[in-house]
């Protein structure tokens, strides 16, 4: 089987490579990197002419799509996910190709070639590990009616094939929970599954319209718990939760309670609630927004209400007092100041570009319940005050930042995962060192380096 380690796998690319950046190359410490993965790729070669007028095609880019086709392939066949590169020339027509495997202890980067270090295994940020308050004394709403929704549904989808007891019972014990009374009685009249409709899309959107969302299939049902809504670090740290008193839905990444039956149409899920806010009624239905890591919205009171098109009472949780945010971003169209942002609920502090002198962390040393910093690089006045911040889980510095605290001995050893912020282009071979020197302090597997030469020859 070829290998992502055989030159051959490589030779299109760095020869294109080496084509397009000759003279970036060829100058004192010159490289050039990107990453290839299955479903797409970032590499450093000359973008194609296109021709106005016409949209951009695969042809016109040909020569990068093979050589980085061949690559992809590869990484398919050794069920790789993605691969990062740095190459470098030591000599006209040599290649020294850097390969790095980032690991498990280091998440994919949305920007950069490496996301979060998770510095304990397993670990996910606070949102993801909170569970919904006791709701012991929610019911149902007035309008939930298990009887006039089948009655309903039974006159909108009359050739509709309905679920078994059996397949209701299958489903309980598959989710683990009791399905809702109103949430049995669509199902006992349509069970949505496609096979059912025979492949008539026009029958797939009479039921959605019957029903009011786009309907899973009975056996498609599922829990939506936090690991349901996965998040990478660097983004998920800088979420939080919270419920307010007069909330109809709690305020959640996911919940046990959370039953997902349908979709909007367009990626957002739709959910039965057996964990309702304070305002809340069990059994109300929610959405949760495909492009949000938490929270879900209120739909309507009752799967028969949403079924009836009825809304639910807007005025719930119109009372709401301003509070500070838990969340802050300081930086120079942003929040102010530092103290400007600290107060007792403060969770995630961001410190982006800033044009003023570097800002003191002082106001945040005793606030009870930080746990994220992320700063932007130059903005620390003396990054060795992050030692003073005790409850921190996860922390963002720049390199130049990272490197105070380890020549210290003052990283904080509660983190769960960090991140190493990169702006513009730098050489990854000591941002990758920085990044196995924080790891190696965890005792977590280290991003590993494989180098293949080769000799290309002349390049035209």
């Amino acid at each position: 089987m070829p290998s992502t380690h055989d030159v051959a796998t490589w030779e299109p690319l760095l020869r294109l490579l080496l084509q397009d950046n000759a003279e970036r190359l060829a100058a004192p410490g010159g490289y050039v990197a990107g990453h290839i993965g299955r479903g797409s790729w970032s590499v450093p070669v000359t973008p194609p002419a296109f021709q106005p007028g016409r949209a951009a095609q695969v042809s016109d880019m040909q020569t990068e799509w093979d050589a980085v086709g061949r690559v992809r392939s590869v990484l398919e066949e050794s069920d790789v996910d993605e691969v990062s590169f740095m190459l470098e020339t030591p000599a006209p027509g040599k290649a020294l190709l850097h390969l790095f495997d980032r690991g498990p202890a280091v998440e994919s980067g949305v920007a950069t070639r490496f996301g979060a270090l998770v510095l304990v295994e397993g670990a996910v940020p606070e949102p993801w590990r909170r569970l919904p308050d006791p709701s012991p004394d929610a019911v149902p709403a007035p309008t939930a009616d298990a009887a006039l929704l089948e009655r309903t549904l039974r006159e909108r989808l009359p050739e509709a094939i309905g679920a078994t007891e059996q397949e209701l019972a299958a489903t309980e014990a598959r989710l683990g929970v009791t399905l809702p009374e109103e949430l049995k009685a669509l199902y006992r009249v349509t069970r949505a599954r496609w096979e059912d409709l025979g492949g008539d899309y026009s029958a797939a959107t009479r039921m959605a319209k019957a029903v009011g969302c786009e309907l899973l299939a009975l056996d498609e049902v599922y829990v939506a718990d936090t690991a349901s809504r996965p998040a990478p670090w660097e983004f998920a740290a800088m979420d939080a939760v919270e419920t307010r008193p007069d909330a109809a839905v709690q305020g959640l990444v996911g919940s046990p309670g959370w039953i997902v039956f349908g979709d909007t149409g367009g990626g957002d899920r739709i959910a039965v609630d057996l964990t309702p806010g304070p305002a809340g009624y069990l059994g109300q239905i929610i959405v949760m927004n495909h492009e949000e890591n938490c929270g879900a919205g209120l739909v309507a009171d009752s799967v028969t209400d949403m079924v009836l098109d009825r809304r639910p009472d807007e005025r719930r949780g119109a009372g709401r007092e301003a509070q500070p945010p838990a969340v802050a971003w300081v930086n120079r169209s942003g929040i102010p100041s530092v103290e400007a942002a600290a107060h007792s609920g403060l969770e995630a502090l961001s410190i982006g570009v800033w044009e003023g002198e570097p800002l003191s962390l002082e106001p945040l040393v005793g606030l009870p319940r930080l746990r994220t910093l992320t700063a932007y690089p130059g903005t620390l006045a003396d990054p060795l005050e992050i030692a003073r911040l005790e409850g921190l889980e996860f922390l963002e510095l720049a390199p130049e930042e990272w490197r105070v605290l380890l020549d210290a001995g003052a990283v904080p050893r509660g983190l769960s995962a960090a991140a190493i912020e990169v702006h513009g282009e730098r050489n990854p071979l000591p941002i990758v060192a920085l990044a196995n020197e924080i790891l190696g302090l965890w005792d977590r597997p280290l991003i590993t380096r494989t180098v293949i030469e080769a000799d290309l020859g002349p390049v035209a």
